[in-house]
């Protein structure tokens, strides 16, 4: 009986941790889709801007003010009747932001276009976006870097 609970106990220790890293690399994974899919509709939004297919004010840079425009969709200014171009159906939540309470949209940094890549910064517009997180990822690099 002393034997079997002894292995028992083993097989817990080692199977705890290969456990966690499988959880953690499933979150890896689906930061690495939404920061994609975030990304490919900042891109897709000032794609429009600069086609006139979406309003854009002067003197901006074509990028959306908020993670939020992606969402609501801007007016389509190409087309007879009225309607809006949508670039994302909802906004992906942050997989490492712990608080269920937060807006998925809030659970993201974001970057400005005029702000520099080595010190990202929020600003009048949207041109990239960055995970909260103060974790490292498995490969080590941390995540509010990817």
């Amino acid at each position: 009986m002393m034997i079997t609970l002894a292995m028992l106990a083993l097989l817990a220790t080692i199977v705890t941790p290969v456990a966690q890293v499988s959880i953690q690399r499933q979150k890896e994974q689906q930061l690495r889709a939404a920061l994609h899919e975030v990304r490919h509709a900042l891109d897709a939004y000032k794609e429009a801007a600069s086609q006139g297919t979406i309003p854009v004010a002067a003197g901006s840079s074509g990028y959306p003010a908020t993670l939020a425009e992606l969402v609501a969709g801007a007016n389509d200014l190409r087309s007879a009747v009225p309607r809006r171009v949508y670039f994302l159906r909802r906004m992906p939540r942050d997989p490492f932001h712990d608080d269920a309470r937060t807006p998925d949209a809030d659970t993201w940094r974001t970057r400005a276009y005029a702000s520099p890549p080595d010190d990202p910064r929020p600003g009048e517009d949207v041109y990239d976006i960055h995970s909260r997180s103060d974790r490292i990822g498995l490969d080590g690099i941390p995540y509010r870097q990817w």
